[in-house]
């Protein structure tokens, strides 16, 4: 269908969602609070313009081919040895200069109804910012019920192995996208290990307790408490497991937000999640003028582990021809 950045609404008379084929990227969502006032609830960008212009710090798109970083940006696969892009110097970060969450997707389906949904489309060509292999995409956004939204990505190597890991890079802040920071927050991630990270905040390959340090979220507290302590604030992959299941997905991250009573809970099958504080965001301006500074908005990004392709230990992201990537994330929204 489209060719051009456009954006798509799904709305089901309680959550709003609007997404545009420009990197598949929820530019909009709208949630009630506890008194029923509906307030846009993630960071971005009224029109496409700013997307496409390279105004965005990845609000709310869909990255890969491998999101988070890899190392030097080099990796060996089957004896061959790749060079990508050093877009985050001295690594390559979300899929390179042009990763996935800044090409035009293809509108595959569109459905309204009580449970809408769209599916895009996205074919990535052997060699495209380094990758080997030709790797058929598609990401599916649907509103399953009154307050839950689920996404589906599906990603088919049709020549070669290549690693692929996708992640969904939305900037939550449930008391709204202009409201502030999200300090007062707080978190619950059903994870008792994390990823330490070196200098360039890549895994070091060691995977350690959250015990007795300021990343231990394993019971809820406030997302602002021990945030100084951790450098610019919270950027490192969390270990999933050891919550409850549903619809075969695991448990991830309980967020709430005081003022509003919105809750997000997040389910999935992916084995990490990096969670992420906004801290490099600084001055963008965004939707009705609003300025998002340093922690606007708090990343859940459900995903395998960063740099695992150059970590044995790490689950393995390669995928071959003949397999399929899925990935789902379920967002379930309450007061």
């Amino acid at each position: 269908m489209a060719d051009q950045p456009q954006i798509y609404e799904l709305n089901n008379g309680t959550v709003v969602v609007k997404i545009t084929n420009y990197g598949c990227t929820i530019t909009s969502l709208s949630v009630p609070d506890k008194n029923g006032k509906l307030a846009d609830v993630v960071l971005g960008f009224d029109t496409v313009e700013p997307y496409v212009k390279g105004a965005s710090p990845y609000f709310g798109c869909i990255v890969g081919r491998v999101a988070n970083r890899i190392k030097n940006g080099k990796f060996t696969l089957n004896g061959t040895g790749y060079s990508l892009p050093i877009n985050k110097p001295p690594n390559s970060l979300h899929g390179g200069f042009k990763g996935f969450d800044k090409r035009i997707w293809e509108v595959a389906e569109y459905k309204k109804g009580d449970k809408p949904s769209i599916t895009f489309k996205y074919r990535s060509s052997d060699g495209e910012e380094g990758y080997p292999g030709d790797v058929s995409v598609t990401a599916t956004y649907t509103l399953t019920s009154s307050m839950t939204m689920k996404l589906d990505m599906e990603a088919v190597p049709e020549n070669k192995a290549t690693p692929i890991n996708l992640a969904q890079h939305t900037y939550w802040n449930l008391a709204g996208h202009n409201s502030g920071n999200i300090l007062d927050h707080t978190i619950q991630i059903w994870a008792s290990e994390m990823t330490p990270v070196d200098e360039n905040t890549v895994p070091t390959g060691e995977i350690k307790s959250v015990k007795g340090t300021p990343f231990d979220f394993t019971a809820e507290k406030k997302v602002g408490l021990q945030v100084h302590e951790v450098g610019l604030g919270y950027d490192h992959n969390y270990v999933l497991g050891g919550g409850e299941e549903k619809l075969g997905l695991k448990r991830a991250a309980k967020l709430k937000d005081p003022s509003s009573s919105r809750v997000l809970n997040l389910w999935t099958n992916a084995p990490g999640m990096q969670f992420y504080t906004g801290n490099y965001v600084n001055g963008v301006v965004g939707k009705g003028g609003a300025v998002y500074n340093k922690h606007a908005g708090l990343c859940l990004e459900t995903q395998g582990f960063p740099n695992a392709i150059n970590q044995p230990n790490f689950p393995s992201v390669v995928v071959h021809p003949g397999s399929k990537y899925q990935h789902t994330m379920m967002f379930e929204f309450s007061v």
